[in-house]
């Protein structure tokens, strides 16, 4: 039997419209929340039926984990085990848009489906309003992926959400574009000292510093995610993405940083930052390339952005959006 579609409310981030979304959670709903990072896909973390939900409406491959948002790190200290690291960490950069992978405590309630059956948990303290008074008004911690369809480029504003996710999803809260359009930086404070996992909104470089000491990094040989993002393929656009592009054929759209590409039709160019600014860039990111899609294209040429900074995370995910899909 065909489960009816739902039906999505999408409305202004009011106090009055939290409160329903966190009623609606409680039960066991689905909620597009905004965050300072992107647009956020929320349920009841602690509910195998509502993190199986989150699967369901973004087609999202279970063996992948999710994020679990919490206010804090004492609400944090109940599900993961904080050593002196990741305590440091947490201390410099929550709320914000850093998330920790950890061990999981004894007294964990999120679920294990959430944690794709593995002993480590990622979780995070959002650094935006709307989020955090969602998590304070629903009282449980929040799985929360981007709120898009899997594999599809993440979601930085509510109409975005609509495009990938209405009849799939019960609420979504409009509160404009989100601040730094990249997704977090993933950390992992384990048994091998803190790793990088992904990079993202807080640089690397940042993160080393309030330790002392540089991060190790993930090895490339690994079965499954142990973290979200780390799919070879993810962020995709439909059209063909040709990274360290210098121009620009015909039949292509162009993805431009700093005016550096040539070439090409002027109807269906973007640059991410005329000035070369690499927040400006992140934040452009993923709507760029959603407007870049929809034109038609068959293909989008990418300029070269500095891998300095927030530059790495950009060139994570540029490189993600251009794998081939059977990675």
């Amino acid at each position: 039997m065909t489960k009816s579609p739902r039906r999505t409310r999408q409305v202004p981030a009011t106090p009055e419209a939290v409160a329903a979304a966190a009623e609606s959670l409680r039960q066991g709903g689905l909620v597009a929340m905004p965050t300072e990072t992107v647009y956020g896909l929320a349920a009841d973390a602690t509910s195998d039926e509502a993190v199986a939900a989150i699967y369901g409406a973004k087609g999202r491959p279970v063996f992948n984990p999710l994020i679990a948002h919490v206010l804090g790190v004492e609400a944090a200290r109940e599900h993961g085990r904080f050593d002196a690291d990741a305590e440091r960490l947490a201390r410099a950069f929550w709320p914000g848009p850093l998330t920790l992978v950890l061990p999981v405590a004894a007294t964990c309630r999120v679920s294990l489906l959430a944690r794709a059956g593995l002993d480590t948990l990622a979780l995070r303290a959002p650094d935006h309003p709307v989020a955090r008074a969602l998590i304070e008004a629903t009282g449980r911690p929040l799985a929360a992926p981007s709120a898009n369809r899997s594999g599809h480029v993440s979601p930085t504003t509510a109409a975005h959400v609509f495009a990938d996710l209405d009849g799939r999803i019960d609420w979504i809260l409009d509160a404009g574009p989100s601040r730094h359009g990249l997704e977090s930086t993933i950390v992992a404070c384990l048994t091998a000292g803190p790793t990088l996992l992904r990079p993202g909104a807080v640089p690397e470089e940042a993160i080393a510093a309030a330790l002392g000491r540089p991060l190790a990094q993930e090895p490339k040989t690994r079965d499954a995610p142990n973290a979200p993002g780390q799919l070879a393929s993810h962020y995709a656009p439909r059209a063909r993405l040709r990274l360290d592009a210098v121009a620009v054929s015909a039949d292509e759209a162009a993805l431009d940083f700093g005016g550096a590409l040539a070439g090409g039709p002027d109807r269906i160019r973007l640059d991410l930052s005329p000035s070369g600014d690499l927040a400006e860039a992140a934040a452009h990111l993923f709507a760029y390339l959603r407007a870049l899609d929809e034109s038609g294209a068959a293909a989008i040429a990418a300029a070269p952005v500095p891998r300095r900074g927030l530059g790495a995370a950009i060139n994570d995910r540029l490189r993600r959006a251009a794998a081939p899909r059977g990675e």
